[in-house]
């Protein structure tokens, strides 16, 4: 349980700093306790930048922000060799990937050579550099972010690629209530910050989480319960995107791709991670069709037919559930 009260305690500290997007926080530490990376889609200024630095400010780990720009290169993440001109030789210079938590801020403006050593990375765990291969670290995830509503000079994922993320999650703006908050909040930092004071988020009134703690619990996550039956449903929910005419032929219509073996693995392990998180050592159907949309949005491919008929991949996913038998 002392793994547990310290990822409560870093959600705690995540939600004092980031306001009205609980459902943002939920989903960092799902793909962090799933040992998966992250997708966010939002509009700017909802706090996805912040998210994942107040993370890593809550964990004894490195973070590096890298911005997705048309110019950069594969070496600007991984890493190059430097030439030693006083003995002749050559070292490997780490890129920004060698860190544990990395953000890959605006992830579509970067072309796909870019793109590909992120996800490959992300995939293998491993960067080669010439004929030498480099692990990176136990702890390692990327959060990356797309922006919905400015997609001139952009470069869209293929969705291969897309399969490589655990998550896809998508945000929104906050509740007025919320934003209220969000307003005292900056206000009080910007008084701190004309007074002098620190105004970084680091977590200094509390007790940093090592990275032990974090694969502890993640050991304990695979640990919850799942049983028979709802296995059998969370595979059938896939099963569905890639056989939609069992359930009716409005959904064979909308599909042209389901969703990959990657998402069944991915739907477990967030279920699990989702009913561990709410303090429950066993899955039910609730933690399954909780993290759904975030598993398989991003892994389904409509027609034309379907996007002609204003239908999303949320609201396929919502009619798979609504018409996939629960145990």
């Amino acid at each position: 349980m002392s793994n547990l009260k310290a990822i409560l305690k870093l959600k705690q500290h995540i939600q004092s700093h980031i306001i009205g997007q609980e459902k943002l926080v939920d989903r960092l530490l799902i793909a962090l306790l799933a040992d998966g990376h992250l997708l966010v889609e939002g509009a700017p200024g909802l706090a996805k930048t912040k998210a994942i630095k107040v993370l890593s400010d809550g964990i004894e780990s490195n973070f590096h922000r890298i911005q997705f720009t048309p110019d950069l290169l594969p070496a600007d993440l991984t890493g190059t060799e430097v030439y030693r001109p006083q003995d002749g030789s050559f070292h490997f210079q780490q890129g920004p990937l060698f860190h544990n938590l990395v953000l890959a801020d605006e992830i579509n403006r970067a072309p796909a050579k870019v793109q590909s050593a992120l996800l490959e990375a992300m995939a293998e765990r491993q960067i080669t550099v010439g004929k030498t291969t480099y692990p990176l670290p136990d702890l390692f995830m990327v959060m990356a972010t797309q922006n919905p509503i400015e997609q001139e000079g952009t470069y869209l994922l293929p969705e291969a690629q897309l399969d490589r993320f655990l998550m896809h999650g998508s945000i929104g703006y906050p509740e007025a209530s919320a934003e209220k908050q969000i307003l005292q909040l900056v206000r009080e930092e910007a008084k701190n910050q004309i007074a002098g004071a620190s105004t970084t988020t680091d977590n200094t009134n509390n007790e940093k989480i090592n990275q032990q703690s974090i694969l502890a619990a993640r050991a304990e996550v695979l640990d919850v319960h799942l049983s028979e039956d709802l296995e059998e449903y969370l595979l059938q929910l896939v099963l569905a995107t890639r056989q939609p005419a069992i359930y009716g032929k409005d959904l064979a219509n909308w599909s042209v791709y389901g969703a990959s073996p990657r998402a069944s693995i991915g739907l477990d392990r967030c279920a699990r991670a989702h009913a561990w998180l709410d303090q429950r050592d066993f899955v039910s159907p609730d933690d399954i069709q909780a993290i759904a949309f975030d598993v398989l949005r991003h892994r389904v491919i409509l027609s034309y037919e379907a996007e002609a008929d204003g239908v999303t991949p949320d609201s396929f996913i919502q009619e798979l559930i609504s018409r996939v038998a629960v145990p």
